[in-house]
């Protein structure tokens, strides 16, 4: 099997530090840890340019029970896939949050109702638009970021000629 793919980063021989608690390569720093919450180690994995890990999970013990087993490219390579998953999902369920749509039966077919929230800091809004079978935009409004798409409040929207909710 080979092991040049995303699931399965190449080891980079070229990373800048590979020390027994500490390992920086493939855009991302393994650092061991003392849990503080117990006796052991923990492993954190931060991926480059981010301020906070993107995982934190134990570490093993090592052979004398009181050090952490050092981290070697395997380790490290399984550290990067996990992590890098665990983001997928963290993006995964945001876009989720983030854009909704289903769609609503009107006399002339189906119509395709979209909420995208855009969210702003200072003024967070949302987009509501509406598609008619073939894709074509038929109707786009800003709204607020509160606003809870269901079939209800999109069959109101589209009885209400697009007018914004």
């Amino acid at each position: 099997m080979s092991t040049d793919s995303p699931d399965f980063p190449e080891q980079d021989d070229d990373a800048k530090i590979q020390e027994p608690r500490l390992w920086v390569g493939n855009g991302w720093t393994a650092r061991v840890i003392k849990n503080e919450e117990d006796e052991g180690w923990a492993v954190a994995m931060i991926k480059d340019g981010e301020p906070e890990p993107a995982l934190v999970g134990p570490w093993t013990m090592g052979r004398d029970k009181k050090n952490p087993k050092p981290l070697d490219v395997n380790a490290f390579n399984t550290l990067v896939k996990t992590a890098a998953e665990v983001l997928r999902r963290h993006e995964q369920q945001l876009h989720a949050q983030l854009h909704k749509s289903l769609y609503v039966s009107v006399d002339g077919g189906q119509v395709k109702v979209m909420l995208d929230i855009v969210p702003d800091e200072d003024h967070p809004y949302a987009m509501l638009s509406a598609y008619d079978e073939d894709g074509e935009e038929l109707a786009k409004v800003r709204t607020s970021a509160a606003f809870k798409l269901s079939a209800g409040s999109a069959a109101a929207w589209i009885e209400n000629d697009y007018r914004k909710p």
